[in-house]
């Protein structure tokens, strides 16, 4: 599991002209699922990222009860190594990964979080400004 974490004073998923999630002085999570990914994997990452000390002041959104909008997002998983075409195959297919980003979101909200979502297999337009700017980018591999 990848996530971008960026901190936005606003963001918002728009999916055929409605807003679907939107949040003010947040996190905005761009979150991509592969294969081998679990909803225990799905959990440790969501308690990092909501503990993670990014805001102003290094602080959490834990600490300050800042908002967070999940959005899927399979293109980190990407393969560019050759070619000029992506390859998606590390990224786990839809009926795999919905549930994932669905447990991802559940997860912050069980360690506090307010959470807004996009909606999956959708072609959402994702509008954010960033603070800082601060971007971070977290996997499975190092959220322990």
């Amino acid at each position: 599991m990848r996530a971008v974490v960026q901190t936005v004073s606003r963001a918002s998923v728009t999916v055929g002209g409605d807003v679907v999630g939107q949040i003010t002085d947040g996190l905005l999570v761009l979150l991509g699922v592969t294969h081998t990914d679990t909803p225990a994997i799905a959990d440790t990452l969501a308690r990092k990222v909501y503990e993670l000390r990014i805001l102003d002041d290094e602080r959490s959104a834990a600490e300050v009860g800042a908002p967070v909008l999940v959005v899927s997002q399979f293109t980190l998983y990407a393969d560019t190594r050759t070619g000029r075409r992506p390859s998606w195959q590390a990224a786990a297919p839809a009926h795999v990964a919905e549930p994932l980003v669905d447990a991802f979101a559940a997860a912050l909200r069980r360690h506090g979080a307010t959470v807004q979502t996009g909606q999956f297999r959708a072609h959402m337009l994702v509008d954010s400004v960033n603070v800082g700017p601060r971007t971070v980018l977290l996997s499975a591999g190092d959220s322990g």
